[in-house]
């Protein structure tokens, strides 16, 4: 069977990841995926303004990705972040060290939470769609000026409690919906197939570096257990790269809805046979990572999808929400993060290289 996309994996060392970071986006053909006229976009990821090993976007995958696209002549870059109910994006730049590696290499920041940064407009897909239209029957709104530009998405190797693994392609959730988007969990596969289309209809180029130096195992995308994997990987299809992540996470990625309906509806590659991995062999590797549940997942589960979930507009399309929103926030900022996170990356930061590395960057 002939390969129909490319994913490159490279395992790697904190002394080299920079330099190895460049040799990945060239194997996986970023100057060839991307418009060298137009203004790329870095998709910062931070699913928690706390810096838990595997959650967010590391100073490293970000300051690597800038170094490449220098490299390949796309030096016109900025970086857009976005803002979530339970999470403070300023506070993550902050504490994850992103905010010191953008300053560094000038790298302006547009948030799309800040009308003065972006506005948002009305669109109408081209592709049909699979229920966006039908959650926001109002109208899809996108950044206007997400219009024409690359886009390079700084997702993790990670598990999610609604997605079982989440990657480049869930990392467009936050930057291409507003602060609504949880009205889409309860048809979130199907979402982010959607959303995928419509990336794929206005941006200039689509690539994803995914940092798996640190792999994210549990009930993520945040209360995980950080698991070393030494490993990043490329790919200007993020439908294939993300089937590579679950393949290393060892799930079965044609068993994921959302990459099975975006590989269906042809925009990526998600059986993992007909993928080209150039790099190292990820054949046997196989991180056996569970998902598992926490308090926050299974107040959603029973809200989202089980039989409650009728009571969903009245619970989350009204002022009720900010009640699931506080819940959220004493359990993951004031129980979880200073019971188990905290002591995790206090103790990272002596006996694991990355751990040290990420205390050597300047926040």
């Amino acid at each position: 069977m002939a390969f129909r996309s490319k994913v490159a994996v490279i395992r790697t060392r904190p002394e080299a990841v920079l330099e190895d970071i460049g040799k990945l986006t060239r194997w996986a053909g970023m100057a060839k995926a991307l418009d060298a006229q137009a203004t790329t976009i870095l998709k910062e990821n931070i699913s928690w303004h706390f810096p838990l090993p595997g959650a967010n976007t590391t100073p490293w995958q970000l300051e690597g990705t800038i170094q490449a696209l220098q490299k390949a002549g796309l030096s016109d870059q900025v970086c857009v972040g976005n803002n979530t109910e339970v999470t403070d994006h300023f506070k993550g730049e902050r504490l994850c060290k992103l905010k010191n590696v953008l300053e560094r290499y000038q790298i302006p920041v547009r948030y799309n939470f800040r009308p003065e940064d972006i506005q948002w407009e009305v669109y109408q897909p081209k592709a049909k769609m699979l229920v966006l239209d039908q959650i926001y029957p109002e109208g899809i709104r996108i950044p206007t000026y997400f219009h024409g530009k690359n886009i390079v998405h700084l997702p993790t190797v990670k598990t999610h409690i609604y997605t079982t693994t989440t990657g480049a392609m869930k990392n467009a959730f936050g930057g291409l919906l507003n602060t609504r988007r949880h009205y889409t969990h309860s048809v979130i596969h199907e979402t982010l197939v959607d959303l995928l289309a419509i990336q794929k209809e206005i941006h200039a180029g689509i690539f994803a570096v995914m940092d798996g130096t640190i792999c994210g195992s549990g009930p993520g995308p945040r209360t995980m257990v950080p698991v070393r994997g030494d490993l990043m990987l490329a790919s200007s299809d993020s439908v294939a790269i993300d089937a590579t992540a679950a393949k290393i996470m060892g799930f079965d990625p044609m068993s994921l809805p959302y990459i099975r309906l975006a590989h269906e509806r042809g925009l990526g590659v998600g059986r993992i046979e007909e993928i080209e991995i150039k790099g190292e062999d990820i054949r046997e590797l196989n991180l056996n990572f569970p998902v598992g549940d926490n308090l926050a997942s299974k107040v959603g589960d029973l809200l989202w999808f089980s039989p409650l979930k009728v009571f969903q507009r009245l619970l989350f399309h009204t002022p009720l929400v900010y009640s699931f929103i506080f819940g959220s926030y004493l359990y993951h900022d004031h129980y979880w993060w200073p019971r188990h996170g905290k002591p995790l990356v206090r103790r990272m930061g002596t006996e694991d290289p990355w751990g040290r590395l990420f205390a050597q960057y300047r926040q």
